[in-house]
């Protein structure tokens, strides 16, 4: 039994988050050379180690329960929205959000396990509802399940959070059928809703990132600072980069948050466009292997989680990538699997667990393919 559940394993699906975490992790190597990133390269590590058994041990548990149950994913999710509010009450302020638990060393950000509670509620959700998916009042009923943890993360303020959320509940919904009208309905309301965000709850500091990216050098050393900084630093790397912890930008600390928001300006800097190519390379390969998994699932719910999961890891990538070429706003959403950060990597290996736990169960030949 043992052997026939590593035999369906998805090793290929396994191998190509490790490197992308290693890609990581070497990033934090070079740049503890220069005492700038001991400390990241230290907690990765752990994250890494403790996010691998997490995978394994997670892929034991039989995610049909999930499908079969509503009362775990209702808790899971009850549990999330708990957790926001108790950050707004108890977190710790950092760079002007409250989006933080500290625990001794370590910082928990709650609102990157609402990413896979959403996951796998609207997994159960639609699945549901699969034949009804026309219905508005199914399709209210599940805005509302993702209004409240938007809200909630939009008040830490934590905009980036709040555009995957609802990317996720989007994405899912036009997965599961919903008609046309009710999506372009959806688009028109949302914009009336960013129109009153715009002009009553937004700071200036939020509008400001949100002009920057259109023309940084208006303000060179304030809201586009860090556009322009990233520009170069990707624009310096050339084909081969400047080598490992030899990256101007990055080494004399004129690159911000090089370890999380703009890591992949600090790669592009250092290991070039071939670098680059490599990354680009092993999201591809992983966008491949959970779109695999997702057609050979056996039921909706196996499906939906799948497809939820790559849109959360594929709009992330994109946004990120987006950001650091400067043809997006800073909204600090960071390069999943590479950039450092805990609660991010360890959600991510929990949805990949699950991911693994559908592979094992109902994916039996199509891992053995490249």
């Amino acid at each position: 039994m043992l052997r026939n559940h590593f035999k369906n394993f998805d090793w290929w699906l396994f191998s190509a988050v490790v490197f992308l975490v290693f890609i990581g992790i070497l990033m934090f190597f070079a740049g503890a050379k220069y005492g700038a990133g001991d400390i990241y390269l230290k907690k990765q590590l752990f994250f890494l180690i403790f996010g691998i058994i997490l995978i394994f041990g997670i892929s034991f548990f039989d995610y049909r329960r999930l499908k079969a149950h509503s009362a775990p994913v209702i808790l899971i999710y009850a549990l999330s929205i708990a957790a926001l509010i108790l950050v707004l009450m108890f977190g710790v302020k950092v760079r002007g959000s409250i989006s933080w638990f500290k625990i001794g060393p370590f910082s928990v950000e709650p609102v990157e396990f609402v990413k896979i509670a959403i996951l796998a509620l609207f997994a159960k959700f639609f699945t549901l509802r699969h034949a009804e998916i026309y219905r508005l009042s199914h399709i209210v009923l599940s805005a509302v399940y993702v209004a409240i943890p938007t809200l909630l993360v939009f008040l830490q303020p934590d905009f980036g959070s709040a555009i995957l959320l609802i990317g996720i509940w989007v994405g899912m919904m036009m997965i599961s059928g919903i008609n046309k009208k009710y999506l372009a309905t959806l688009f028109f309301i949302g914009a009336i809703f960013f129109s009153v965000a715009w002009f009553g709850i937004f700071k200036d500091y939020q509008k400001d990132r949100i002009f920057s990216f259109l023309n940084p050098l208006e303000d060179p050393y304030g809201a586009g600072y860090n556009i322009i900084q990233s520009r170069i630093a990707i624009g310096s790397g050339g084909l081969l980069g400047m080598g490992l912890g030899r990256g101007t930008q990055t080494r004399l600390g004129f690159l911000p948050e090089a370890h999380t928001d703009f890591i992949f300006a600090a790669i592009a800097e250092e290991l070039g466009l071939l670098g680059v190519v490599f990354i680009f390379v092993g999201y591809g390969f992983i966008f491949w292997r959970i779109l695999k998994i997702a057609n050979w699932a056996s039921n909706n719910f196996a499906k939906l989680f799948c497809f939820g999961f790559l849109i959360l890891i594929s709009l992330q990538f994109i946004i990120n990538i987006s950001m650091n070429l400067g043809v997006a706003p800073v909204t600090g959403i960071t390069l999943p699997f590479i950039s450092y950060g805990g609660s991010s990597l360890i959600s991510l290996f929990i949805g990949l667990g699950i991911i693994e736990s559908i592979a094992i169960r109902n994916f039996k030949t199509a891992n053995q393919e490249i």
